[in-house]
C-alpha cells in the first residue's frame, strides 16, 4: 500500500488520479483550500487537509505530507486567475511543495506540468499565457535542483474525453492533447516504476499502452 500526498485535489487530474488510487487500495491525502473541497477528497475514500499554498509555510504544508511516500503536485490557479497568481500558486506552490517534502522526509515527488513550457514565447502571446508559461517552467527547474526522487510530467492540452490508455511519451512530443483520466494513469505508471525518477516527459495520446511506454521511455 502506497500513501500519497496530492496537491491541489480538487483539480479535475487529482479527481482521477484519486479515484485510481482507490480502486488500487492506496491511501491518500488531498491538500486543498476549501473546506467542502476536502469533503470531496472524503467522498472519493481518502482524507482531506485544508491547506491554503498561497498563504500557508512550508512547515505548515509539511503536515499532511508526513508518512507519505509520494508527493504529487497537481495544481494550478487556473484560467482567469490572473498574473500574480500564475506565480503565486504554480511556481511558488510548487517550491513551497517541493520544500515541505523534503522537511516531511517524502522523498518522491511528482508534478504535473505542461507540455512545452521551455520553448520561447511569442512577443505578442497573451500576458497570463506568457506567467503560466514561466511558473511551469521555473518550478520544474527548482524541482530538478531540488534533490527529491522527481518525475516531471508535462501533458500536452487536457480534455474531458474517457482515456485511452494509450499515450505518446518522450523528451519532446508533437503538439497535441491527451485525456485526463491519462494523466491520471500515467501518474500511478510513474509511482510504480522506480525508471521514471529522474525524468521529465512530455505526452500526449497515442499508440502505446501506458506502463509500457513508461518502461521504455
Amino acid at each position: 500500500m502506497t500513501r500519497v500526498a496530492i496537491v491541489g485535489a480538487h483539480g479535475k487530474v487529482a479527481q482521477q488520479l484519486m479515484r485510481l488510487l482507490y480502486d488500487r487500495g492506496d491511501e491518500f491525502v488531498g491538500v486543498v483550500r476549501n473546506e467542502d473541497h476536502g469533503e470531496d477528497v472524503f467522498r472519493l475514500g481518502g482524507e482531506g487537509a485544508l491547506v491554503d499554498i498561497e498563504s500557508a509555510s512550508a512547515e505548515q504544508l509539511a503536515i499532511p505530507f508526513a508518512g507519505c511516500d509520494v508527493v504529487v503536485f497537481s495544481a494550478g490557479a487556473g484560467p482567469g486567475s490572473g498574473v500574480e497568481r500564475k506565480r503565486t500558486v504554480d511556481y511558488a506552490g510548487s517550491v513551497k511543495s517541493v520544500q515541505a517534502a523534503i522537511i516531511a522526509g517524502a522523498r518522491r515527488f511528482i508534478q504535473v506540468s505542461a507540455w512545452g513550457v521551455d520553448n520561447p514565447v511569442a512577443q505578442d502571446a497573451d500576458e497570463q499565457w506568457a506567467a503560466y508559461v514561466a511558473a511551469k517552467r521555473d518550478a520544474d527547474a527548482v524541482l530538478r535542483q531540488s534533490g527529491l526522487d522527481w518525475t516531471i510530467l508535462r501533458p500536452g492540452a487536457l480534455t474531458y474525453e474517457d482515456g485511452t490508455g494509450r499515450i505518446l511519451l518522450g523528451t519532446t512530443v508533437p503538439r497535441g492533447s491527451i485525456p485526463r483520466e491519462d494523466v491520471a494513469a500515467l501518474i500511478v505508471a510513474c509511482i510504480d516504476e522506480p525508471r521514471s525518477i529522474g525524468r521529465q516527459w512530455e505526452v500526449i495520446s497515442g499508440d502505446t499502452p501506458i506502463a509500457e511506454a513508461v518502461r521504455g521511455a
